[in-house]
């Protein structure tokens, strides 16, 4: 498969053991098979930069795909719940934390690839807006779909980064794709603002019920 890297710096090779461990999904090599993501990436720091293309061969390698029918999207928040640095603590984000880490976490370090929603800028703020039980479970679903969210393949292991090759590079103008950025942030943030504003139905499922009704992974309401 063809992928591709924004970043502000060409990133040949990409080195195993790079990263932060407080992106998403820990320290690894992330990617977007969508090249108007990736330059939208490669100008988060409102400056010209890059996006990498490398050709990446997923043979024998074990993958996480978190938008397949085996998950749901309280795994990928788990995993995202157990990652990422800032979470409220001493309220009913902090609860919800640990029992999503409890009954709903996968470990990405089992494996040598994943693929999952991404939790820049706006759709954070969605998934900590559940987490706190400010929306649904649906609403939540419909959210991380607003502002054409895109997937991300990220390449955890030495085996994995034995198997990418870079292939070259297309500059990204900042003046173009950091406003490109912004623009689909500002959308989805608008989108967001009036759904919450619908009323939720009835039947819908908060953090709370989940907690409350003991709700794990195999639980057929969550899907």
């Amino acid at each position: 498969m063809i992928l591709y890297h924004g970043s502000s710096l060409i990133v040949d090779p990409p080195i195993w053991g790079k990263g932060k461990t407080t992106n998403d999904y820990g320290r690894g090599f992330y990617c977007t098979q969508d090249l108007e993501l990736a330059k939208e990436w490669a100008c988060s720091r409102a400056m010209d930069g890059f996006a990498n293309i490398y050709e990446f061969d997923t043979s024998g390698l074990a993958i996480l795909d978190l938008n397949s029918p085996k998950y749901g999207i309280l795994t990928w928040l788990a995993i995202l719940a157990h990652y990422r640095s800032y979470w409220e603590r001493g309220s009913i984000s902090g609860q919800a934390k640990k029992y999503l880490e409890k009954h709903f976490f996968v470990s990405p370090e089992d494996y040598d690839v994943i693929r999952g929603y991404r939790a820049d800028d706006s759709y954070f703020t969605f998934a900590k807006n559940f987490v706190s039980n400010g929306i649904s479970l649906s609403q939540l679903k419909h959210a991380m779909h607003l502002g054409a969210l895109g997937e991300q393949v990220v390449l955890k292991s030495k085996a994995a980064f034995r198997q990418i090759e870079y292939q070259g590079n297309i500059p990204a103008k900042a003046a173009v794709y950091a406003e490109q950025a912004m623009a689909r942030d500002k959308e989805a943030r608008k989108m967001y603002r009036e759904m919450v504003r619908e009323d939720a139905f009835a039947d819908d499922l908060y953090m709370l019920d989940i907690m409350r009704e003991e709700m794990t992974a195999d639980d057929p309401r969550l899907r």
